[in-house]
């Protein structure tokens, strides 16, 4: 057997109906050399029973076990384990589809300036996809290149976990997973950004990502939207720190004015709002006053788009775009 260029890391918990498809799915690619290292995480279920059934007759399967330790946890100690110089993300309930970590791995052996490839994904079952879970897939899946993903960095996750592909080493370098009360991958996500690291995203649909009643992404309360603001504050105040220019925050509605008292905690405040509304030009928004785009000066200050009404991101970039602004050198995206 080829050693492996690829280690799956597949924690899970409590799987029984669905980890034995989503094992399958992976044992059919044979696109890369790969392992499948396998944490149960504490099952209390006949889970267990069903990958100790695949891991005799597939020797690609480690089986490890923890007590409990949560997913954070449970993926340090699966990448700690594992053996290979790529780690891609698997979870119990979703289905990987062919070809899938082939296309990632030649990906990333093509550029070594890459850390992450992830892949397009398509939400199942389809009685348990809102419409706002569609409009965040749809988003993530039209960012493809470096620079769509290093420009959505602070507006959502812009990549699926369980359809990620990353170098080990940018992972090790990134300080690798870590137990935070907001989520785990959006908070390795943010960190690998500082770290210099470059995402890109195959631009097919390569994971079936099963959304269920209970899923910690609608259950668990670090995926409330105040913790996704505690979790990109450091980072994105960080970022406008080193842009060294007054900060004018572009939206002062309810989504701009949370983000603007977050970064003042973390030492920067907003010199001006922006707001298209004419009732509310002249007004104070924290401290500072509400002016129309038309006050805006080239260089002289980094725009924050801050806006949460559907559309208005984009035509805040096509309005800047047009005036010759260049979106993170000149303002950047944020929610």
């Amino acid at each position: 057997m080829h050693p492996p260029r690829v280690s799956v890391l597949l924690p899970y918990r409590n799987a029984e109906g669905t980890i034995r498809e989503a094992l399958e799915s992976v044992l059919a690619d044979r696109s890369a050399p790969t392992e499948i290292v396998v944490v149960n995480d504490g099952s209390s279920d006949g889970g267990p029973t069903c990958v100790e059934d695949l891991a005799r007759r597939e020797p690609r399967i480690r089986h490890v076990h923890t007590d409990g330790i949560g997913i954070a946890r449970a993926l340090a100690y699966a990448a700690a384990v594992a053996r290979a110089p790529f780690l891609a993300r698997m979870d119990g309930d979703d289905v990987s589809l062919p070809g899938r970590f082939g296309k990632q791995l030649d990906v990333l052996e093509d550029d070594p300036a890459l850390g992450v490839v992830a892949a397009r994904v398509e939400c199942f079952p389809v009685e348990n996809v809102g419409e706002g879970l569609r409009r965040y897939v749809s988003w993530q899946n039209a960012l493809v290149t470096p620079e769509e993903h290093r420009n959505a960095m602070f507006v959502e996750a812009p990549v699926c976990h369980p359809a990620v592909m990353m170098r080990r080493e940018a992972l090790d370098r990134s300080g690798g997973y870590r137990s935070v009360p907001w989520p785990e991958d959006y908070d390795l996500w943010l960190r690998m950004d500082t770290a210099g690291c470059r995402f890109r995203k195959v631009p097919d649909v390569l994971l079936r990502w099963r959304h269920s009643d209970g899923r910690a992404t609608f259950a668990d309360a670090r995926y409330a939207l105040e913790r996704f603001r505690d979790a990109k504050a450091d980072h994105l105040a960080a970022r406008l720190a080193r842009m060294e220019r007054p900060v004018v925050v572009w939206g002062a509605g309810p989504t701009g004015r949370r983000l603007a008292r977050a970064l003042e905690s973390r030492g920067v405040r907003a010199q001006a709002f922006v707001d298209v509304d004419p009732r509310k030009l002249g007004r104070i928004a924290r401290g500072a006053t509400i002016v129309p785009p038309e006050a805006l000066r080239m260089g002289a200050q980094t725009i924050l788009a801050a806006v949460g009404a559907r559309g208005a991101r984009d035509s805040i970039r096509q309005y800047l775009d047009a005036r010759g602004y260049r979106e993170g050198d000149d303002y950047l995206c944020a929610a």
